[in-house]
């Protein structure tokens, strides 16, 4: 067995990496600069997008984490986590059980509690995300490894007056590998072929007491027969996100020129000549990957959009919006366990004053019927119309992070998640804090948009947070594009698959005059559109699938139109 590598992180703690995959000393740099976010809490303050494109085809690695560091990690990751839910949750957790591990503070470690369903602030974590009952708020307590740590870091920008050559895959040394690394050669036995982050002797024991997760997991055995049977004693559980979806490994070769080349392992025809089976995987992992591309799409988007720091957070005021002669709002149920801390007719007058701008196309759903027509961006929007809409001073698109980052669990860092979840409840604070209810119960003041003084108040806060999101948004972003890099073959994410790649373009997707015709052939155009991305949503209306399912827009004969167009029909 080679000898372990010490890296020290920028925290100044000691960490842990075989060097089962030896480069040069660049890339030992990056790796070192990638683990140093296992222990380090502090996040970059650019606002600028991330600029550099998308990171080359992986090239298939082992990186093992030593069992103290990755333990280490896990156990500050549960505790953040529980620290951040613990205002929200219904009661302190039952006693371990019998046997059960704890963890430092001697809270044990599967014994999450559930969420608080009318807690204004937490509730939305049910409602919206799905985390119900104990296994939602431990799937967030679950810790999980960066999978950027199998791509070579990003070239540094390069300085305007010193001109260099761009930094290639030649850079990288490939080392042989001893013949002798027997845990190298199960975890490629394990993989495929494509390698991943091994997790040193952790079980299935840590997946069931809530430490790591189930998904994705895969053990590697310590030793495999001539036809690749183990004898169940392991060396750890092994996380590729390539492994979970089937991407199919490759063999890195260098021409004379030392530019790097791939060849599959298994000789590919041409495309005419796919057999069905053939054609039926493609097909299938292209819907696999299309919400994937649509998330990247609107983290794209929104940071690249202007923000809009005057809608004052009245989206929650629209829910309830309720003139005289109208019928009852159907939202008025929603937080039916508060008391409104204003009365009616202030709330009809503040939607009235100068209308309602939100851009967030899912809250248009929530609002009462008689607030749509006063959406100064539409009361029927389509779907597509949020990579128009989408900006990055939008509370709830700060909230929706936390669904995206939930989207590409496990195979995304955990202390990103963290700082996502953390970002997503305090968009949630503000918007229950401008809203018409009295959370005072909770420990909340009010931010009354209904006043001037309000207003200036709700800017200030929206733009503070703003300023925190970004961060966090370009990393999601980035976590991403190193996901579908790892998770996907590349001839399956060319340009024409990455819908939302450019805004203008993509803004083309949606009408204001009804040309139907159109925004069929611009989906047309890309390899898969998922149905409900030809949804529309009004106020009082179906959810997105829903929408579709029961057919109440057109957007059903649109995507019906779309398929056929798609099968040369």
């Amino acid at each position: 067995m080679t000898t372990p590598t010490t890296i020290r992180g920028v925290s100044g703690r000691r960490r842990h990496i075989r060097p089962l995959l030896v480069c040069n000393l660049l890339t030992t740099m990056g790796l070192s600069s990638s683990l140093s976010s296992l222990t380090s809490t502090t996040t970059t303050t650019s606002t600028t997008p991330s600029s550099h494109p998308p990171p080359p085809p992986p090239i298939p690695r082992v990186i093992i984490i030593d069992e103290s560091t990755w333990r280490d990690a896990a156990h500050r990751h549960s505790s953040r986590i529980e620290s951040l839910l613990r205002p929200g949750m219904l009661s302190s957790p039952p006693p371990p059980r019998r046997g059960g591990r704890c963890d430092g503070d001697g809270l044990a470690v599967a014994d999450w509690s559930a969420l608080d369903p009318v807690h204004p602030v937490y509730n939305f974590l049910i409602e919206y995300y799905g985390l119900r009952g104990r296994k939602g708020t431990r799937r967030l307590g679950r810790w999980s490894p960066n999978p950027g740590l199998l791509l070579p870091p990003p070239p540094p920008p390069r300085p305007s007056s010193v001109s260099s050559s761009s930094s290639t895959s030649s850079n990288i040394e490939i080392t042989p590998l001893p013949a002798d690394d027997s845990m190298y050669a199960a975890a490629m036995v394990a993989s495929g072929g494509l390698g991943g982050i091994l997790l040193e002797n952790a079980s299935m024991n840590d997946v069931g007491d809530g430490t790591l997760h189930l998904r994705g997991s895969v053990p590697v055995l310590k030793k495999y027969d001539e036809n690749g049977n183990g004898d169940g004693e392991i060396h750890g559980l092994l996380y590729h996100p390539g492994v979970f979806y089937g991407r199919r490994a490759t063999t890195v070769e260098f021409d004379d020129g030392g530019e790097r080349r791939e060849k599959d392992d298994e000789d590919e025809d041409d495309d005419e000549d796919e057999d069905e089976e053939e054609r039926q995987r493609r097909t299938s992992l292209l819907r696999t990957i299309a919400p994937f591309q649509w998330y990247a799409s609107i983290l794209r988007t929104t940071l690249d959009s202007d923000p809009v720091l005057h809608c004052h957070g009245l989206h929650e005021w629209a829910m309830l919006y309720h003139p005289p002669g109208s019928p009852p709002p159907p939202s008025a149920s929603y937080q039916r366990n508060l008391d409104l801390r204003v009365s009616r007719d202030t709330i009809n007058r503040a939607v009235e004053r100068r209308g309602i701008r939100c851009t967030h196309v899912d809250a248009l759903r929530f609002f009462a019927p008689a607030a749509g027509p006063l959406n100064v961006h539409g009361s029927v929007l389509a779907r597509t119309d949020q990579l128009r809409l989408e900006q990055k001073g939008c509370v709830h698109a700060h909230m929706d992070m936390l669904k995206m980052g939930l989207k590409l669990g496990p195979f995304v860092d955990a202390e990103l998640m963290c700082d996502v979840l953390e970002v997503a409840l305090d968009a949630r604070k503000l918007d229950v804090m401008a809203s018409p209810y009295d959370v005072s119960a909770y420990g909340l003041g009010a931010v009354p948009v209904e006043s001037a003084d309000g207003r200036r108040t709700y800017r200030s806060m929206q733009f503070d947070l703003m300023r925190r999101a970004e961060p966090a948004r370009r990393r999601l972003l980035d976590a991403y594009d190193n996901f579908m890099t790892l998770a996907f073959d590349e001839s399956l994410l060319g340009r024409r698959g990455r819908l939302g790649n450019d805004r203008d373009e993509d803004a083309t997707m949606t009408t204001t005059d009804g040309d139907e015709d159109h925004v069929v052939a611009a989906l047309s155009a890309r390899p898969y559109v998922a149905p409900e991305r030809l949804a529309t949503a009004t106020p009082g209306g179906l959810p997105w699938r829903r929408n579709i399912i029961m057919g109440e827009s057109s957007s059903d004969a649109l995507s019906t139109r779309a398929s056929a167009m798609h099968n040369g029909k």
